[in-house]
């Protein structure tokens, strides 16, 4: 598959997770709700599968890809950490934006 549409695709799912996140944390109700959450697994499944479709194989002497799956798994937990008030919201959707600026600089920089 053309790797702009992949880059395409995975940066909507991208966005995708921040929006259902930010309904999430500002206390969406009802069928809202159940629409953030449905869209927040699905961006996520949609930027998993496209960020391995691009790597085609785990570069396994690096260790930037496991970081950003770790933020990955961290994004998916987010909603439940709303849910459960373990957080603050603004605490949480400040850790969720940094987990985004990280994986960003990984995605484009790859340091390590």
């Amino acid at each position: 598959m053309n790797p702009l549409v992949l880059k395409t695709i995975h940066l909507a799912g991208a966005l995708g997770v921040f929006t259902a996140m930010g309904a999430i944390l500002a206390g969406a109700s009802g069928q809202h709700k159940k629409w953030a959450s449905m869209l927040h697994g699905i961006s996520l499944v949609l930027l998993l599968l496209l960020g391995f479709a691009m790597l085609k194989k785990p570069p396994m002497d690096q260790q930037w890809w496991m970081v950003k799956v770790v933020i990955w798994l961290f994004l998916g937990v987010a909603p439940v950490l709303a849910k459960r008030k373990a957080l603050p919201a603004p605490a949480l959707l400040g850790l969720c934006l940094a987990g985004g600026v990280v994986a960003a600089y990984l995605g484009l920089a790859k340091p390590f």
